[in-house]
């Protein structure tokens, strides 16, 4: 839904022009708000003789009931289990609070497993860079204050092993993920009986300790149709071959959402070689024209453009 990208500081705003209503936040700012929410369809307006505070309309509640009432209580409820202070000063997006809940939510797996705040930067708030957290330091304030810790080291440790698990009660199926980004956002997963891991994208490591007993439901790959996340693929499927199991490739269901791969935040380039040097015996002949495609037309997928469930439906998985 599109209005859940409104920051937390607008949001706040909204939620004091349903419970209070009127607000002196500045949510006029936002430019959703103020084209559509104030303009269009008038659903506030100023106080009468005083232009500092925003009263809601008639119609207000009706549609922010239907529209914000569970974002913003979703998200206050994090707040208010964490501890973190949720004042009105927070520009915090969509993203970045599923980042801080997914820290939250796994605090005590991360801080056993502490990387360089570049490295957890990058991993936790992908497509952000490394450098997001120390331009940001109310926001790594936050993550340290999640973390319980007073800094982050200064090297990366020998045997940084991730392997973070969304468990379900009856899973039908696991889904290995390159990124995190369906692991912040797990609840229409779980209610599928779809167990999401995460190994901390490169780095595949973990999976070598894994008792057969752990893959007794069928599992796939879920990343980014980039040459790094089919070569992490192929180095997955070597270890589960070495464990005599199988793994399957999610591939996307059409190219109409690619991305030219010298985007923003994206450094994964196409070899010149055949396949891009991958190795075709780990793909599918469909899975090749695929790649084939991507690499002509210099091009990749996201893996967040991609819809799990329907593509697990694909596969005979619902």
């Amino acid at each position: 839904m599109i209005l859940r990208d409104i920051e937390w500081r607008y949001l706040k705003g909204l939620n004091q022009l349903y419970e209070k209503k009127k607000t002196r936040l500045k949510i006029l700012n936002d430019d959703f708000i103020y084209q559509v929410l104030y303009r269009q369809k008038k659903l506030m307006k100023y106080q009468v003789g005083n232009h500092d505070i925003l009263v809601p309309t008639l119609r207000y509640n009706t549609f922010y009931e239907q529209h914000f009432k569970e974002v913003f209580e979703y998200y206050n409820i994090f707040f208010d289990l964490s501890g973190i202070d949720n004042n009105a000063h927070k520009r915090y997006d969509k993203s970045d609070l599923e980042s801080l809940i997914f820290i939250f939510n796994n605090k005590e797996k991360l801080s056993k497993n502490l990387t360089t705040e570049y490295t957890f930067s990058n991993r936790v708030f992908k497509r952000k860079g490394a450098k997001y957290l120390s331009n940001k330091p109310g926001l790594k304030k936050d993550v340290l204050k999640l973390l319980e810790i007073d800094e982050f080291p200064e090297k990366d440790p020998r045997n940084n092993l991730w392997r973070i698990v969304v468990d379900c009660t009856n899973p039908k199926v696991i889904v290995i993920c390159e990124n995190i980004a369906c692991l912040k956002v797990p609840i229409e997963y779980k209610k599928r009986g779809i167990e999401l891991w995460y190994v901390g994208g490169n780095n595949t490591k973990p999976l070598l300790d894994l008792p057969l007993e752990k893959l007794t439901h069928p599992v796939f790959y879920f990343c980014d149709w980039d040459y790094h996340g089919l070569k992490i693929f192929s180095r997955i499927k070597n270890i589960f071959k070495s464990k005599k199991a199988e793994i399957g490739l999610l591939e996307p269901k059409d190219l109409n959402d690619t991305l030219p791969v010298n985007s923003p935040h994206h450094n994964s380039k196409w070899k010149r070689e055949k396949l891009s040097s991958l190795n075709e015996e780990d793909f599918t002949d469909t899975q090749i024209e695929i790649i084939n495609n991507l690499i002509d037309n210099n091009e990749w997928v996201e893996e967040e453009s991609m819809d799990l469930i329907a593509l697990l439906k694909n596969k005979g998985i619902s």
